[in-house]
Order: structure tokens, then C-alpha cells, then sequence
């Protein structure tokens, strides 16, 4: 029997469609040519590829920020930054200037309490001299000044009988039973009390009567 040879000889691979199926191709992209150093012609694979590389730079360049651009994008960042800071140091000095203005007031009253508070037993003793008729003179004259000071400066007398009787700003110092009132009520004010706005310096000193039964 006689050995049947492929058409493309004995060295040829089955299935092959030449001599150069399977090898690497290579495109010598130099510009150059390395024999005569001259500049030498695209081909037309070349000039395509070179022209799809300057639309993709074209296109990336139209796409990235320019320097303007992007100083501008900083200039602005940097304004919006400086912006949020006076605005937080303008809400800081606001805060600083209410905080320090109730400091102040509060000091303020906790002043005049204070010398107001010294000066109740000579309130107390005015009164008791105007009870007894003895506030007359040069000595009324500067009682009513002290007084209508103090009442300038927001300190009140306060205290009258046949008021309700209040615990948060009364002080009973005599207790009793009336049929004449229906709660327990101021029947005589023995020393006047006096505040200094919600503040109480010194509670009414007070005689009270409940209601019997």
C-alpha cells in the first residue's frame, strides 16, 4: 500500500493554510528608516492607527480641566471655606456678647440683692418708727429717698393682711383658727417681706388663720 501524502508536503501541518499560519506579525512602527536613516511613509495601517491615537488624545484633553479651570474650581473652594469661618466665628461672637450680657445682668441682681438684703433691718426699723409715728423730720426725708432707691433698683415690700397665706412667700410666726375665712389667710403682718423680682430676700413674717372645723 502506498503512504498518501497531504498536498502540502510532509513537513506541512493538517489543517494549516501556509507556511506562515501561526507566526507573530510585526509592524515596525519607527518613523526612521534604519538603513537609510531618512524618514520614511505611513502605511495605510499606520496613518489610520496615528489618526485614532490623536482623536483619543483630542478627546481626553477636551475632557480633563484646564489650568484656569481648576484654579478657578480651588479659588472657589477656598472662598466657600473662608465664608463657613466668619460665619462660625460671627455665630461665636454673637453667643460671646449674649452670654456675657446675662452674666452681667445676673451680676447686676445678684448686687443689688446683696445690698438689699444688708439694709432690711433698717427697713425694718423704719417701718416700725413709722408705725409708732416717729418717722418725722429730716430722718423721713432720707427713709423715703432710701426706700424709693431701692424700689428704682426693682426691690419690692411686699405682705398685707387678708391675703391667701403662701408658704413659698409667707413665714408664720402665729397660728389660729377664724370662721371667717373659707383658707388659711394672713390675719396681721408682723415684718413686711421684700424681693428683688422673682427673687425672695426675706419672706413675710406672718400671723395665720385657718378656717375652723
Amino acid at each position: 500500500m502506498t503512504e498518501q501524502q497531504h498536498p502540502g508536503g510532509p513537513d506541512q501541518p493538517q489543517g494549516g493554510s501556509g507556511p506562515d499560519e501561526g507566526t507573530p506579525r510585526v509592524t515596525d512602527k519607527r518613523r526612521i528608516d534604519p538603513e537609510t536613516h531618512l524618514l520614511r511613509e505611513q502605511t495605510p495601517e499606520e496613518a489610520v492607527l496615528a489618526e485614532a491615537a490623536d482623536a483619543v488624545a483630542g478627546v481626553a484633553e477636551e475632557a480633563a480641566p484646564s489650568d484656569s479651570e481648576r484654579l478657578a474650581a480651588e479659588r472657589l473652594e477656598e472662598l466657600q471655606r473662608a465664608q463657613a469661618a466668619h460665619y462660625n466665628l460671627e455665630q461665636q461672637y454673637a453667643s460671646y456678647v449674649k452670654r456675657s450680657k446675662a452674666e452681667a445682668g445676673a451680676a447686676h441682681e445678684r448686687g443689688v440683692a446683696s445690698v438689699a438684703e444688708a439694709l432690711i433691718p433698717v427697713l425694718d426699723d423704719i417701718a416700725l418708727a413709722r408705725q409708732h409715728g416717729d418717722l418725722t423730720g429730716p430722718f423721713a426725708s432720707i427713709a423715703e429717698k432710701l426706700e424709693s432707691t431701692l424700689e428704682r433698683l426693682g426691690i419690692e415690700r411686699y405682705g398685707a393682711a387678708g391675703e391667701a397665706f403662701d408658704p413659698n412667700v409667707h413665714e408664720a410666726l402665729m397660728h389660729g383658727h377664724s370662721a371667717d375665712v373659707t383658707e388659711p389667710t394672713v390675719q396681721q403682718v408682723l415684718q413686711p417681706g421684700y424681693r428683688a423680682g422673682e427673687r425672695i430676700l426675706r419672706a413675710a413674717r406672718v400671723a395665720v388663720v385657718d378656717p375652723e372645723g
